[in-house]
């Protein structure tokens, strides 16, 4: 049986996971708008990572309160999920053509930008895996939450699932 108390922990780690990596990617992307020229791809990077950074932190409080976060929180990962996916493809894309000194930002390092692909990746995943994890706790919580309705007689007293018979 899964219950929330399996499902609690688990959202808890899968958010730290999924906000530590966004936080990264930040970061490391910061770095590489400091240190050279700005594509599309690397805008495109900070400010979902930015984003993400702040839209993320509900998430934190959903396990707890589920009825007032957990539809919000589900909306926000289906939307970040999608935004991630592109973000890695764009990164994909950048770093793995060629000779990935030269593509945006030349001159940084290729072990830099597969560490920024990597964690973009594992911000993705985490998302995804947030979703899931969303799911099957508000659908835990609503299983606990619900009161089990006992089998009454039917209209004519009897067992509530015997065959109604009429007396006209």
């Amino acid at each position: 049986m899964l219950s929330s108390t399996i499902t609690r922990p688990l959202q808890l780690l899968t958010r730290v996971l999924q906000w530590s990596s966004a936080v990264i990617v930040m970061g490391i992307t910061s770095y590489f708008i400091n240190k050279g020229p700005r594509g599309l791809s690397i805008t495109y990077q900070e400010i979902i990572s930015v984003m993400s950074v702040v839209f993320f932190l509900p998430a934190f409080v959903s396990p707890f309160l589920p009825t007032a976060l957990g539809k919000f929180v589900l909306l926000i990962d289906v939307v970040f999920s999608y935004l991630w996916l592109t973000a890695f493809i764009f990164a994909a894309q950048d770093y793995n053509r060629h000779d990935c000194r030269f593509n945006a930002p030349p001159g940084i390092s290729c072990s830099k930008k597969k560490a920024n692909e990597a964690f973009i990746f594992l911000t993705f995943i985490f998302t995804f895996f947030g979703m899931f994890l969303e799911v099957l706790g508000l659908w835990a919580y609503r299983r606990e939450n619900t009161p089990v309705r006992e089998k009454t007689g039917g209209a004519h007293g009897g067992p509530a699932d015997a065959p109604v018979t009429s007396t006209a």
